[in-house]
């Protein structure tokens, strides 16, 4: 792992600076609030000027942080630097009040758990290593806790070492969990927005006939007005004018996108058809048909099975989602594609089924999450991130259909089973 990747230098990740300035408040505010309670309501001894100027120096560093640093978001490495800065600064008031003994040691875990959730693994590590330094040294340097003189109260050894390590192993399990948690976070944000971009693109195409129909429309009455005016004038010149042979260029030309507006209206009313009502079958067929042009692989349709030929609105959440499980099917397949449709009253259901390797044991059961990667040599090289599956998979199951995925089909190779209920299918718009 290299240090681009450790610090993940290309994701430019930020840190609010809003958000770390009201964690920062918080943490001043509480500092204050216990040490003033401890000295004068507790009147326990420790020392306290020592304390306030700690805190205060705290104080001065988050009013600069707020007022004199401008950008809303800061980076990772400025963002390292005041949480250490955090972390120094708690472990000099933990330093002066009882060490690893002092009651609120654990907060000194939380810069490398705000890191770990926000910042790189780089960074992560940095603090969770300069933590476990400081919570080593204050368990062997420390003045005393306050009250333990007056009370005669002592830790013993073997009770600071435990606190030690349950505090290290809290740092370790929250750290873990904080870049887990981002990490998948992230990767799912990021799957969402390509997904949003997909179907933004698919509904734009679609409403392409539409605008294309409606120029067409209002093209047709102004066109039509220059070819009559253009043949009258044309009775009106003679043939030996001047301008005979422009008004006849004028009249052929209008004739000619007239005819071009006649064509993009009649598909559109083809297009127009085919959007409103067509069945599952026939949606089908054309996917495959789209293949086959650049494929040489056999792609069979097989729809002996299909009971009930139902109509279904043609979405482009449903033909973005089958084509792409055809496509994998096409592209992973050694030679053999077959997609079965069938139906009865109740439900109806499309099985995607090749020759090729199927999916690897190690990713099919997690087969629909995004930025995923089998482990297996033999498949690496070939497979993606499945980030097109996330798409294909969400897109169709907001169509209301239910995925499953397996190697146990006729043809020895992967095999997607993508079905619906009927009433839900046919009130897909």
């Amino acid at each position: 792992m290299n240090l681009s990747t450790l610090f993940r230098l290309e994701e430019n990740l930020n840190l609010d600076r809003k958000t770390l300035v009201i964690l920062r408040w918080i943490a001043i505010a509480g500092q204050l609030i216990s040490i003033n309670l401890v000295y004068n309501y507790l009147n326990l001894n420790f020392p306290i000027v020592e304390s306030h100027i700690i805190i205060l120096i705290g104080l001065l560093t988050n009013l600069f942080l707020q007022f004199r640093i401008q950008t809303s978001q800061l980076k990772d490495v400025y963002s390292m630097v005041f949480l250490v800065y955090d972390l120094v600064h708690l472990s000099a008031l933990l330093y002066l009040t009882g060490g690893i003994s002092n009651p609120f040691s654990i907060l000194i875990i939380v810069p490398a758990i705000v890191s770990s959730t926000f910042l790189s693994m780089g960074t992560t590590i940095i603090l969770g290593l300069m933590t476990t330094l400081s919570l080593f040294t204050l368990t062997k340097f420390y003045l005393p806790l306050p009250g333990m003189n007056e009370y005669a109260f002592i830790f013993p050894t073997f009770y600071k070492i435990g606190t030690l390590i349950a505090t290290i192993v809290g740092l370790i399990f929250l750290s873990y969990f904080g870049i887990r948690f981002s990490g998948e976070t992230k990767k799912r944000s990021k799957a969402l927005n390509k997904l949003q971009q997909v179907i933004a693109k698919e509904y734009e195409l679609e409403s392409l006939g539409g605008q294309a129909a409606a120029a067409a429309h209002s093209l047709g009455t102004p066109l039509a007005t220059i070819t009559v005016v253009a043949k009258e004038l044309r009775k009106e010149i003679s043939i030996d004018s001047k301008h005979s042979k422009d008004l006849d260029l004028l009249i052929s030309q209008s004739k000619r996108c007239s005819e071009i507006l006649k064509k993009i209206s009649k598909k559109q009313m083809v297009e127009d058809e085919f959007i409103t009502a067509i069945k599952l079958e026939d949606l089908l067929e054309e996917i495959i048909i789209s293949f086959q042009e650049s494929s040489k692989k056999k792609i069979n349709l097989i729809s002996i099975k299909d009971e009930n030929k139902i109509s279904t609105q043609r979405s482009p959440e449903i033909i973005y989602g089958i084509r792409n499980f055809i496509g994998n099917a096409v592209k992973f397949s050694k030679s053999r594609v077959d997609i079965e449709v069938e139906s009865n009253k109740k439900n109806i259901r499309v099985l995607i089924n090749d020759d090729g390797p199927g999916f690897a044991e190690d990713v099919v059961k997690i087969i629909g999450e995004p930025y995923i990667r089998s482990k297996l040599s033999s498949r690496s090289s070939k497979a993606g991130l499945g980030l097109g599956t996330f798409l294909g998979k969400t897109l169709l199951e907001r169509q209301h259909a239910k995925l499953n995925f397996s190697n146990k089909g006729h043809l020895n190779g992967a095999l997607v089973s993508i079905s619906w209920n009927i009433k839900d299918l046919t009130t897909n718009s």
